[in-house]
């Protein structure tokens, strides 16, 4: 039976049978594999934070099987969450979704979640829970990835990269000329994208790419919300023809691994700098718990530190393979253990293809922690935890392009102001001897996007209305 062919009674089958046996078994997620316990390195903190000073000091916080749970597990492991006063209880949740829900109906204190889920809970945007989370600080940018499959391959589509070193200013025309041709010729179940979530910076980015390219995301194809694990198993059984995720689930599917499909661009080659993952929270967790959260954040600060420094990235990959984590372990048992989870952390990124190129690129850039690399721009003081409150409008405008709001809103910096706590980061930063940038805005300058479109923070609207493609664009008619 053709992989593009299956019923619908066939697909569920699938996702019951395939993704339970391989995703579940071979990547070791479930809901009770969370790392519990002390670690001897933890026992052996002294606490600065004795816990009867804090409101709350047992705190239960969440993540998600992906490379960016590596902050989390490192806190874990080494005790950062002990010195702080805390005992926290990691607990593993199924999708970013889960994630993002358990925190507002309160199962959850503090989780990861996706840029962008706070401030359109904040606005109500669709496809997100209206509700007032907060964010102060960032828990690491790019990490990310967009997978094509093998068809899309084979059509003649190849990793970003290659088109601007054959085609150079050309390189999004080109691009959108094979992106367009490959989808002209699918039927209509077989134009789909999978992201992690509607309102993550994800699906912005997939949308942004295809318009910079002159193909409409809204007609031409469907974007569909898939948990991270399934990704490749659902390109396996055609039931989507690309996705963009977090590592490792990039580079499972390459040729090597899975097998099922390449690297098509990593998030930094669409936004050069962007955040990914916050630490996200209610806002009557702060409230109430103030010392708790001052807490928190500086056990994840320094768990970001400590996932930066080069000389602990082997070890930071090793950990989160573990089942308590990604799970993620080549089934080779030959093969390194960090052959899945080590590209994104270590920075040997291999894209990956059908040709038997070696396409393995090695960039200090491919996850940020906490130390920005030099090939990036970088205001006085800034590391990557710091949240730039400008880079929220960018969030809203999308969100407004994307039609998921009706409109830009008129109060969108006392929003960004609520939402994005860089008043509070700048306070508790500062309390560990770090300094912060003295500004929360800061204009993106056209070089760091793929389009070469820059951001100015000053004119949110013009810029949304700068762009061709987007809902509710004039449409333009001819009389004669």
């Amino acid at each position: 039976m053709s992989n593009y062919n299956w019923t619908r009674r066939d697909f569920i089958k699938s996702i019951g049978a395939t993704t339970a046996g391989i995703t579940l078994s071979s990547c070791a997620i479930s809901g009770d594999r969370s790392a519990t316990g002390l670690t001897q390195e933890a026992l052996a903190i002294q606490p600065v934070v004795k816990p009867q000073d804090l409101e709350k000091p047992d705190l239960i916080v969440g993540y998600v099987p992906v490379n960016d749970c590596a902050p989390f597990a490192i806190a874990w492991k080494k005790g950062f969450f002990r010195k702080y006063g805390l005992n926290v209880k990691l607990n593993r949740e199924a999708s970013w979704a889960t994630s993002r829900d358990g925190l507002i109906f309160g199962r959850l204190d503090a989780s990861p979640v996706v840029s962008g889920a706070v401030t359109n809970a904040r606005i109500g945007a669709e496809g997100a829970r209206q509700a007032p989370l907060c964010a102060a600080m960032t828990i690491h940018r790019h990490g990310n990835a967009m997978t094509m499959n093998k068809a899309m391959w084979d059509f003649g589509l190849r990793p970003w990269f290659e088109y601007q070193q054959q085609y150079g200013d050309g390189a999004l025309e080109a691009f959108g000329k094979d992106f367009r041709g490959y989808f002209a010729k699918q039927s209509s179940e077989n134009k789909v994208w999978a992201v992690v979530l509607s309102s993550a910076i994800y699906e912005y980015f997939v949308r942004y790419v295809s318009a910079a390219a002159g193909v409409d995301p809204l007609k031409e194809f469907r974007i569909i919300i898939v948990p991270p694990p399934q990704m490749v198993t659902n390109v396996r059984i055609g039931a989507m023809q690309a996705y963009m995720v977090a590592e490792p689930w990039n580079t499972r599917a390459i040729t090597g691994n899975e097998g099922i499909g390449f690297t098509f661009a990593q998030g930094k080659e669409v936004w050069l700098g962007h955040p990914d993952r916050l630490l996200g929270v209610m806002e009557s967790f702060i409230n109430n718990y103030p010392q708790t959260y001052r807490s928190l954040v500086k056990a994840m600060i320094e768990a970001c530190q400590y996932c930066s420094q080069p000389e602990n990235r082997q070890e930071v990959a090793e950990l989160i393979t573990d089942r308590s984590f990604t799970g993620a372990r080549p089934r080779n048992k030959d093969a390194p253990i960090t052959k899945l989870t080590g590209p994104g952390i270590m920075g040997a990124y291999n894209y990956g293809g059908f040709d038997g190129k070696d396409r393995t690129i090695q960039a200090a850039d491919t996850t940020i922690f906490y130390d920005i690399p030099d090939n990036l721009s970088k205001q006085p003081a800034e590391h990557s935890t710091f949240l730039w409150r400008s880079r929220s409008l960018w969030l809203m405008t999308q969100a407004a392009r994307w039609g998921q709001i009706p409109e830009f809103p008129q109060n969108a910096e006392q929003l960004a102001a609520r939402a994005w706590r860089t008043d509070l980061y700048r306070e508790i930063a500062a309390e560990m001897g770090i300094e912060s940038p003295k500004d929360d805005y800061k204009v993106e300058s056209p070089d760091v996007f793929i389009d070469k479109k820059g951001f100015d923070p000053s004119d949110p609207v013009g810029y949304l209305n700068s762009f061709a493609i987007r809902a509710n664009a004039p449409t333009r008619f001819f009389m004669s």
